[in-house]
């Protein structure tokens, strides 16, 4: 049980009203989650202000307020009043506190950078698991436990909010966890969500030009994920990215590096199967295609290390990692291979068409978009990088939110130079991916990339069900059949 008055205790507000000595059942900042004996922090949103839902909290049974300006002068209630400097942060330290900080009593590992972090984070994971450790993997896919995904009532978001990260520590602590390995996002980092998270190792990927919008800039997108390296009590780094070396500076604790870089800590040189660590090196081998992968498994097996593992311990397991749900997911029937990939910046589309184009036997054909509402910036550069690599290229909608999907498109289709004769346009992301896979011939490879494991549509007209893959495998069961309207779901395994 825990009183208001101790939930206040280390925490400098000041206090108006009566009845300030009841249990806290909870906290939250959505009006729709109160129940009786919960605090409602009514904060500031970018769309919505906390405020004008506080009647709504009082008649739900908020036993206090917690604001971080004037209150309201319509509104009049009898409850605990408490103003705070920022409620944000005040929201993460109260979660933190309610929960019985749990990220105290585990092993916290936050991976961050602009690509990989899905996959990184599973790859860390499964080598935890290898080495006979129980630990979660919490993100974008997801949550994960001993590698099985997990139901639990949560947004789905790359770093989830304070009310509802706290509580899933603790749950994971109750269930025996030891470990736990999260994404941490540029927003997530910006917005306090991880403020009271005591993070072990921290680990930087990479920067690349994504996200700059929500940030107001580079700078600011930078400076967020500077964050993780001040909290991180040991941190490790991509010696490749230049922009993150430099970052690495602002780090509080030790600094591994990681990289094809021969001076990095963790070493894998370019083109071999070599992984090089002080005076040990040893084999190994990747079940997936791509230098970038072979980067995300260096800073896999860095983390690792970091925790106290011996390189000779975890080579043998690299050859066992899998790639998390639409992270070049393939999809093979009658020779045709299609991939399922989230690259949606210019760096990770180019990682992957690199990687694609160099296993390809026949034709390279790449189904793409851009997202609304998002960096317009990379999309002509992104079309560039889509024609440079494949024999031929569809682009489509991606999730155009609330722009519309044509002018995403017009901004694309400008980095292909004029009368390109390989590129097609089909805004209807379902009939793009079927003609590309009905054109595909064995030996060719069809990509389908930007929304990965995703099973939305998020358009002006609302949110509907959409999968690339599911939408790949009834494609390729109705070019089996002649182009027949039956449809199946799963007809084949998935490799």
């Amino acid at each position: 049980m825990l009183l208001l008055p101790e939930l206040l205790n280390d925490w400098p507000c000041t206090i108006i009203g009566e009845n300030f000595g009841q249990e806290v059942c909870g906290i939250t900042e959505d009006s729709r989650n109160v129940k009786p004996g919960f605090v409602f922090v009514a904060r500031r949103g970018k769309n919505d202000d906390g405020a004008s839902f506080i009647a709504e909290a009082v008649e739900r049974g908020a036993i206090a307020i917690v604001i971080d300006r004037p209150l309201p002068s319509s509104l009049s209630t009898s409850i605990p009043i408490i103003t705070v400097l920022n409620c944000q942060r005040f929201l993460s330290y109260a979660c933190a506190r309610f929960a019985g900080n749990p990220s105290g009593k585990l092993t916290i590992i936050a991976v961050t950078g602009t690509n990989g972090k899905t996959t990184v984070t599973h790859f860390i994971g499964q080598l935890l698991k290898c080495m006979g450790i129980r630990a979660a993997v919490i993100g974008t896919t997801g949550v994960f436990i001993d590698g099985i995904q997990m139901e639990f009532n949560i947004p789905e978001m790359t770093t989830l909010p304070a009310e509802y990260f706290h509580p899933l520590l603790k749950k994971c602590e109750e269930e025996g966890m030891t470990h736990i390995v999260l994404e941490a996002s540029s927003l997530g980092l910006s917005t306090n969500r991880l403020a009271d998270c005591e993070i072990d190792v921290g680990i930087l990927l990479n920067i690349g030009s994504d996200h700059y919008d929500e940030h107001a800039g580079k700078e600011n997108y930078i400076n967020a994920k500077k964050i993780l390296l001040k909290d991180a009590k040991q941190v490790i780094v991509n010696m490749d990215d230049e922009v993150c070396v430099q970052m690495s500076k602002f780090s509080k604790g030790p600094c591994t590096f990681f990289g094809k870089n021969r001076l990095a800590d963790v070493c894998i040189p370019q083109g071999k199967s070599l992984v090089c660590y002080g005076k040990d090196e040893g084999a190994f081998q990747l079940s997936m295609p791509g230098h970038f992968n072979r980067m995300n498994a260096a800073a896999a097996i860095s983390t690792l290390l970091v925790l106290g593992f011996a390189l000779n311990d975890i080579l043998p397991h690299l050859s066992r990692l899998k790639l998390p749900a639409g992270r070049l997911q393939r999809i093979e029937r009658e020779g045709v291979v299609v991939y399922v990939d989230f690259a949606h910046t210019p760096d990770a589309i180019e990682a992957v068409l690199r990687a694609l184009a160099s296993v390809c036997k026949g034709r390279l054909i790449t189904v793409f978009g851009c997202g609304g509402n998002r960096d317009k910036g990379k999309r002509n550069e992104m079309g560039e990088l889509a024609v440079f690599y494949s024999s031929s290229v569809i682009v489509t909608s991606d999730n155009p939110r609330n722009e519309d999907p044509l002018s995403i498109i017009a901004d694309i289709v400008e980095g292909f130079g004029e009368n390109c004769n390989a590129v097609e346009v089909e805004p209807d992301r379902r009939s793009a991916i079927r003609k590309a896979i009905f054109r595909a011939m064995p030996g060719d490879i069809v990509l389908i990339a930007g929304k990965g494991h995703e099973k939305i549509q998020h358009t002006a007209e609302g949110i509907f069900p959409f999968s690339d893959a599911e939408e790949a495998i009834r494609a390729l069961f109705k070019k089996q059949m002649g182009g027949s309207q039956k449809l199946i779901t799963n007809p084949f395994t998935e490799r």
